[in-house]
């Protein structure tokens, strides 16, 4: 669609900085979570490293891997391959499912509304596995998915043999791999809706009503926690990948192989405090806000508006200044109609002192027809009529 060369355009007046992949910045030197076998905290915006250990250590995750579960439905409900009030018909399958469940009966049905909700609050294996069924076919197809989304998200410490996070030889990933889902996955703002309630009930009104209770507490007792997702097994020992927000900044922490809940709360506790204290978040675009415009050629449109594919911000330390960095933004040379809107047109960089920090894609805000020969003969005319109406005298000579 496009053609090779970019045009370069360097811009000082504004900054900022949302980034591809995750950069690291300089934390203290004390450990925030010593008794963790692998920790990561990351702003959610921008991607930067606020603070690591052993973040690329593959490790089993428990019910974590619900994360990527999770992740599936919601690119699911946004293509419209399903719905929220879509009824799911539980099999024998999913309903054998041991360890943390919401005690489904084969053929029983449930709506995907509320069998998300047995996933994100009560950690239901059985209810993961009956998404997972009703969305590929059968839960192995579904990992086939799972795997497939990791390598489109670019993960290399990550491998799934289900889709609830119940022990497998080969079913590992990284607390680094496990930020970025999670970053993907709070792309969809509902999710939030259910991984930051308490409590619900799942058949209201029926003879058998199920209590459910978050097993992720901090969502009650943590100003600003809304999910995500906690595991344990005997192997993983006791993880959790947290979510919490608090004006325009949001961070992920992700701890794994924690030796209790109690620490596993308390020192992702200390984490998203070290975050708060230390850090702020300037936003710099809305999602979807345009940013510039580019020409399209042989287009029914003659251009086509940039737009920000998501909040643009600024991760800052909070004694630093925003006049620090420099916003430069890179275009393709030429674009060629048709464009697909959320094609990529071009990227956003920040630079600071000379380096660059991070890039982001800039995408077309709307599709764009390719011209016919009658609209090529209409936006002839046009340009040849505002020729006319600029230079009138010299058009007379």
């Amino acid at each position: 669609m496009f053609r090779k060369g970019l045009i370069y355009l360097a811009v000082s007046v504004l900054l900022f900085s949302v980034i591809a992949s995750p950069v690291r910045v300089q934390a203290n030197e004390v450990d925030l979570a010593p008794n963790a076998k692998s920790v990561i905290l990351i702003d959610q915006d921008t991607g930067t490293v606020i603070f690591e250990k052993s973040s690329h250590t593959q490790l089993p995750p428990a019910s974590i891997t619900k994360i990527m579960t999770m992740l599936l439905i919601m690119e699911a409900l946004d293509s419209g391959q399903i719905t929220l009030n879509d009824k799911v018909r539980v099999s024998e399958y999913a309903a054998s499912m041991g360890g943390s469940q919401i005690f489904l009966e084969e053929g029983e049905e449930m709506t995907v509304n509320e069998l998300l909700k047995g996933i994100a609050l009560a950690s239901g294996n059985d209810a993961a596995v009956a998404m997972s069924e009703y969305i590929a076919g059968s839960e192995e197809a579904f990992v086939n998915l799972m795997n497939k989304r990791a390598q489109e998200l670019g993960l290399k410490d990550t491998f799934f043999q289900n889709s609830n996070g119940l022990p497998e030889s080969k079913h590992y990933t990284s607390a680094y791999d496990i930020a970025i889902m999670s970053r993907e996955l709070l792309k969809y703002e509902k999710i939030t809706e259910y991984t930051g309630l308490y409590q619900d009930y799942l058949r209201k009104g029926s003879d058998n009503p199920f209590w459910l209770v978050n097993t992720n507490r901090l969502v009650r007792f943590y100003n600003g926690v809304d999910g995500l997702k906690t595991g344990y097994t005997n192997e993983a020992k006791f993880c959790l990948a947290a979510t919490a927000k608090r004006g325009s900044l949001r961070v992920i922490v992700v701890v794994m192989g924690e030796p209790s809940s109690k620490i596993r709360n308390k020192e992702v506790s200390q984490l998203l405090d070290y975050a708060f204290n230390q850090y702020k978040n300037e936003v710099i675009y809305q999602k979807d806000q345009i940013i510039t415009e580019i020409r399209v050629n042989k287009g029914k449109e003659p251009k086509v508006n940039a737009v920000a594919p998501q909040q643009i911000s600024l991760l800052l330390k909070k004694n630093e200044k925003i006049e620090e960095y420099q916003q430069n933004i890179n275009l393709e040379k030429e674009v060629k109609a048709p464009v697909k809107q959320g094609d990529k047109l071009g990227t956003l960089e920040t630079v600071k002192e000379g380096q660059v920090i991070s890039t982001i894609p800039l995408v077309a805000g709307s599709d764009v027809l390719k011209a016919n020969l009658w609209d090529m003969i209409k936006i002839t005319s046009k340009q040849f009529l505002f020729q006319q109406s600029v230079n009138p005298i010299a058009n007379r000579r």
